[in-house]
């Protein structure tokens, strides 16, 4: 009878010392976990914020706004941002600003047609073949050193002073930064995903659709993004250059007779054409490669 009392007193404490262990290992797994949240929520960026790129162009907006309301700006160096706008509705109505901006987005759109067709071609070709490489990589990055708007003399020898040079410029200032992160981004594909495919059989158009494009797909964003912007700077340099149309003209006769509100027209809807076209590009970036997990995700 006592022996028997005595092993159910020594099952009951054993039950209690398991339970007590389970419940200690729980509390202590519960307190290692409870900081690594904490740790993962204050590392990250946190949130996106609703129209986050624009609040510092709306900031800047009004920062020059009170400036000017203080009179701290002076009006003939830089207007108040209601003389420009009034500036700028006026040469809307009268026919003036519609037509330099159609102009300027044809030559912007056909040089960056041209240089985003030939960054990706020249890409691939150096990116899936050693003999491509060894003929293009050393070229473009021989132009790269080069400054591509000391270039303009040559190319109007080349092809005259018309339009033809100028798309030209651009097409050569949106292929380099293309081509660059392209080709960075194909060097940088894993060698194993190259075996995988080999084992699997797949052809060569296979092996480019699965493996080659989804790895090029990030660094080909980036560089579409510089080419975006190039083709922006680019263009507000080739229109003060023998041209009768266009927002780069606009600003240079207004330079000519001292209009500083017509320049800062310019300049901002030069502004506001960057920042539409980038964001456009971002939101493209975005869904086609909503598959990846980022910090800016």
């Amino acid at each position: 009878m006592t022996t028997t009392t005595t092993s159910a007193t020594t099952a009951t404490t054993t039950t209690a010392t398991a339970g007590t262990a389970a419940t200690a290992a729980v509390t202590v797994q519960a307190a290692e976990e409870r900081p690594q949240v904490r740790r993962r929520r204050r590392l990250s960026p946190g949130r996106r914020l609703p129209a986050s790129r624009l609040i510092g162009p709306v900031l800047l907006l009004g920062l020059w706004a009170a400036a000017s309301a203080a009179g701290r700006l002076d009006p003939a160096a830089i207007p108040a941002p209601w003389t420009v706008l009034e500036t700028g509705v006026h040469l809307w109505t009268d026919g003036t600003l519609p037509t330099d901006i159609l102009t300027s987005l044809q030559r912007a759109g056909s040089g960056f047609a041209i240089g985003l067709t030939a960054g990706v071609a020249l890409a691939l070709a150096a990116g899936l073949s050693r003999t491509g490489d060894a003929l293009i990589d050393g070229t473009v990055q021989l132009n790269r050193a080069v400054p591509t708007l000391g270039l303009i003399p040559l190319f109007i020898l080349w092809l005259g002073i018309g339009e033809t040079f100028k798309i030209a410029i651009i097409a050569i200032v949106v292929y380099i930064p293309i081509y660059l992160n392209t080709h960075a981004a194909l060097s940088g594909i894993d060698h194993r995903y190259v075996e995988l495919a080999e084992v699997q059989g797949l052809s060569k158009l296979a092996f480019v659709r699965q493996i080659v494009i989804p790895g090029a797909l990030p660094g080909f964003f980036v560089g579409l993004r510089l080419g975006v912007t190039g083709s922006w700077l680019g263009l507000v340099v080739l229109e003060q250059i023998n041209a009768t149309s266009g927002l780069g003209y606009l600003m240079f006769q207004a330079q000519n007779y001292g209009q500083t509100d017509v320049i800062l027209v310019g300049l901002v809807i030069y502004g506001i054409f960057g920042l539409v076209s980038d964001s456009a590009v971002r939101l493209i970036e975005r869904r086609v490669l909503s598959w990846r997990r980022t910090l800016s995700s």
